[in-house]
């Protein structure tokens, strides 16, 4: 893989680590936590964004000793200040890993603050929460793991450091507010502030910072990419992955809707009443009680335990008068504006970005983010856009969602390395 230099040494360790995630059996004690951790101090509300709160050591399920430090990386978990999406002073946690393996590329050791796909709304869903035992399950339904460990591995593998953001309400006070633009752009932004601030790591306070997210966390990559110039235009940003980006979430509504992950427009709901509470009597008096039950539920859901408890549900059966919810909001033009505030192109990313789709994605479609790329391309960006052609397989099963990240991952982790690297790149404009 171009641009990917991996020791003979390291090369077995991290395949050992991909091993270990595979044959992982179901965990169902969590590491001990510091009590309290979640719940923010009366400081963050005052602390400046990208500020550390509070931060403790992690430890990973799979750790191995060297000389050099700790295999993969040592991690950290942290409280940060951000801002919501109503530009208020909220706290996010995360994880920070520090690699031990050197970094043998050109400069300083870069940093990237991945992004992740969708967890859930439950507290218990936080990324942070999970990095000491990678599948937790609670009975009878809640079974959580974090899917995103081979990308991660792949990164520390290189000696690249990775910051994962929790998002704002996931483990912390208060709904997740699912797919919020500017929330989950500024806790992308305000991720890799804090672990460029965080002591005693191998990197430093200005080093190269990239981004990475792919669905949910693509469209929070895009959104910090388009925010970086203006909200965190110190950070030295080379170029952003954006695999499947919901950029456009009234496309989104009707393609998901009936499909596994019907119940994320729950999430979306009530992430959406957080930030704008002048729509729940709209919410409340439009739904049914079988509607009101599901926002209920899947506020304390992850995702495996609601694709299993609403997945292939039509919306139209939560709704007083029998439409779908996508009509619904149209006929409210409060609640249709809402949604074309979360819309992403309106701004122009100041670094290259690759967007990555399928062309048959059977949850977020392929048009909306073809849309994106030509509105970047229009502002003068410059954007590589990448789709993949494989056929619609069992439509509604998020197949065709989920196999591109990974037939994706030898572009998009080159293409950051080029990024790092300073190689010229031409997009596809």
């Amino acid at each position: 893989m171009p641009g990917i230099t991996l020791s003979k040494q390291w090369g077995a360790i991290a395949l050992a680590a991909l091993t270990a995630v595979a044959a992982t059996s179901l965990a169902t004690t969590a590491q001990a936590q510091s009590p309290g951790f979640y719940t923010p101090p009366a400081a963050a509300s005052t602390s400046s964004p990208g500020n550390i709160v509070k931060a403790e050591p992690l430890t990973l399920l799979l750790e191995i000793p060297t000389p050099e430090g700790i295999l993969p990386a040592a991690g950290t978990r942290i409280m940060y200040s951000s801002t919501d999406g109503a530009g208020q002073p909220t706290a996010v946690t995360g994880t920070y890993l520090d690699p031990a393996v050197p970094w043998n590329g050109p400069g300083q050791r870069p940093l990237v603050s991945l992004a992740p796909g969708t967890q859930g709304q439950g507290d218990q869903c936080a990324p942070s929460k999970l990095a000491s035992q990678l599948i937790q399950y609670t009975p009878p339904l809640d079974l959580r793991g974090e899917y995103e460990i081979p990308f991660i591995t792949a990164m520390l593998a290189q000696g690249i450091a990775v910051v994962v953001t929790d998002y704002q309400g996931l483990g912390t006070p208060g709904h997740h507010t699912y797919v919020n633009r500017l929330a989950q752009g500024h806790a992308v932004l305000d991720a890799a502030r804090a672990a460029q601030k965080l002591p005693g790591t191998r990197i430093t306070n200005n080093g190269p910072v990239a981004l990475w997210g792919y669905s949910q966390g693509g469209s929070a990559a895009a959104s910090a990419a388009e925010l970086h110039s203006t909200y965190a235009p110190e950070l030295d940003l080379k170029g952003t992955y954006a695999g499947a980006p919901p950029a456009d979430l009234a496309a989104v509504l009707q393609e998901i809707d009936g499909t596994i992950l019907t119940g994320a427009i729950g999430y979306a709901l009530n992430g959406i009443t957080e930030t704008y509470p002048e729509v729940t009597p709209i919410i409340e008096s439009e739904i049914n009680e079988r509607g009101a039950t599901m926002l209920r539920d899947v506020a304390g859901q992850c995702v495996a335990e609601t694709a299993l408890t609403y997945g292939f549900q039509q919306t139209s059966s939560f709704t007083r008068t029998g439409e779908p919810l996508s009509a619904v909001i149209a006929r409210y033009e409060v609640a249709a504006r809402i949604l074309e505030d979360q819309k992403l192109g309106n701004l122009g990313p100041s670094a290259p970005v690759l967007l990555q789709i399928g062309t048959a994605d059977d949850l977020v479609p392929a048009g909306q983010v073809r849309q994106l790329a030509a509105d970047w391309c229009s502002r003068g960006a410059t954007v590589q856009l990448t789709e993949n052609p494989l056929p619609p397989i069992l439509p509604g099963l998020a197949v065709n969602h989920a196999v591109p990240y990974v037939a994706g991952i030898a572009e998009s982790i080159t293409f950051i390395n080029d990024r790092i690297a300073d190689r010229p790149v031409a997009g596809n404009c």
